[in-house]
């Protein structure tokens, strides 16, 4: 049987899933997103977050999507002109993303309207209750 803390960071866990699946399907439904899916957009996001390149192995790990997946996405995304796959200049056999001009102006265009929307979902908190919530997150991460 589950001692005291453990029942408690279940149900903060099982909270934080809601949550989240809760958000991602909201998100999903809004009209913010210019003909991309969440995911495709989520790799945009990601990229342009990590200076608009990234090897496939560490994006993959950032949108956590399995690699064979991510790299389908991807060749839609680089179809679509967002994105371009380069050699990985440190390791040929590595792949690196490379977010596009295109795909920079769409991520930033996009992500205005999803951040309007961030904001409609967390209306019920504070500003300071917001930040104690990015601050208990980031201390969950290890950040």
């Amino acid at each position: 049987m589950p001692d005291g803390r453990t029942r408690a960071a279940v149900g903060a866990w099982e909270q934080v899933f809601r949550l989240q699946a809760t958000l991602l399907r909201r998100f999903d439904t809004q009209d913010v997103w210019g003909g991309l899916s969440v995911r495709e957009y989520d790799v945009l996001y990601t990229l342009a977050r990590s200076g608009g390149r990234c090897r496939l192995g560490g994006l993959s790990e950032e949108v956590y999507l399995p690699q064979p997946s991510l790299s389908r996405l991807v060749d839609r995304l680089a179809a679509r002109g967002l994105l371009t796959r380069e050699p990985d200049p440190h390791d040929g056999r590595g792949v690196v993303v490379v977010l596009t001009d295109d795909g920079a102006a769409a991520q930033r265009e996009i992500g205005g309207r999803h951040a309007a929307g961030i904001a409609r979902e967390f209306s019920a908190l504070s500003a300071d209750e917001l930040a104690e919530l990015e601050r208990l997150c980031r201390k969950v991460l290890g950040d």
